[in-house]
């Protein structure tokens, strides 16, 4: 890579963590530390190519004097675990909303396929749900209690089944992030088509609301939760496919790092997505305004924290770039 473009490439960061070191600006200590393994990065791939070059020595000499700024940064780093659902992650998650809007309309349409084929095909519902659940959910119809499956097991012995069963579709999810993303992108597509084919088939039995009422009371945060699971399993595999500047295994283990914290966010909400359908859900005779609040409540939550948090954080603690000698050289 010519040294010209090598600097376009990364000027960016580096004003970034100059600015930092500079004026003592406001970063997660995991932010921090990832600047400087990417700053001492770079300073090793300019050794090589330009050892004599103005860059070499302008990243030597920011590598020096961030070497201390980012050792105090360590000590701050042991915070309760609030600095980092609150502060923390909210701030680097930020980087990953384009992947998360990618996820989000990848769901949308694979529900909406799953919805299609239910509505074309009759035996298509049963090859997804199985012949079981749904001669059981048919019964239930007959009785005048749709929603009666969520009231088949004890609320507790229900709340711990659906929370591990969640947290282990996560976690695969994100897992076969390893696949270059296609394991995950497999894992989303069939709990889409699912969702879309159970959903038209409470429709095509005029039972809809019924059912919309009571799923999406604890179905809200759990499918927003799995569809950022599989969030952070493309964002390894984007560590995979797309490593830049970086060696590919740098750049995987950057992404597996920042995958463990994407995960690691989602583990209170499929506790409450648990929690609202072992005891919530099976109070199908509660007033349509107490379930649609309780679907408000959940969509806020979501959205304040994944989306509208880390974009206020973003811009309350942004900075401008400073301009370093480099930008002469280029000019």
């Amino acid at each position: 890579m010519r040294e010209a473009a090598f600097v376009k490439a990364n000027k960016d960061k580096w004003s970034k963590f100059e600015n930092v070191i500079k004026h003592n600006r406001n970063i997660s200590p995991d932010e921090l530390a990832s600047l400087y393994m990417q700053i001492t990065d770079h300073l090793s791939f300019a050794r090589t190519f330009y050892p004599q070059s103005s860059t070499t020595e302008y990243l030597n000499q920011l590598a020096i004097t961030s070497h201390r700024l980012v050792h105090s940064g360590k000590e701050k780093s042991r915070r309760s675990p609030l600095q980092f659902f609150f502060r923390d992650f909210p701030q680097v998650f930020v980087k990953s909303h384009r992947v998360l809007m990618f996820t989000f309309l990848f769901f949308l349409l694979f529900s909406l396929v799953g919805a299609y084929s239910a509505a074309t095909d009759n035996a298509f519902v049963r090859s997804i749900m199985g012949d079981q659940y749904v001669e059981m959910t048919l019964q239930n119809i007959a009785q005048g209690d749709p929603m009666a499956v969520y009231k088949s097991a004890g609320a507790a012995e229900m709340f711990l089944g659906v929370t591990l069963n969640n947290i282990r579709v996560a976690l695969l999810a994100f897992g076969l992030g390893v696949t270059f993303g296609i394991g995950t992108l497999y894992v989303l597509l069939k709990n889409a088509v699912m969702l879309g084919s159970f959903q038209y088939f409470f429709f095509a039995h005029g039972v809809y609301w019924e059912s919309v009422r009571s799923i999406w009371i604890h179905g809200t945060i759990e499918i927003a939760v799995i569809i950022v699971a599989a969030t952070a399993g493309l964002v390894v595999g984007n560590s995979l496919i797309f490593p830049g500047t970086y060696s590919r295994l740098y750049s995987f283990r950057n992404g597996v790092i920042r995958g463990s914290k994407i995960m690691l966010s989602t583990l209170p909400f499929f506790i409450v997505a648990g929690f609202l359908e072992g005891f919530v859900t099976r109070l199908t005779d509660m007033p349509d305004w107490a379930a649609l609040m309780v679907i408000c409540l959940s969509v806020i939550s979501v959205l304040s924290y994944y989306v509208f948090y880390p974009i206020y954080l973003n811009r309350f603690n942004s900075w401008t770039p400073s301009r370093y000698p480099l930008d002469k050289k280029e000019s």
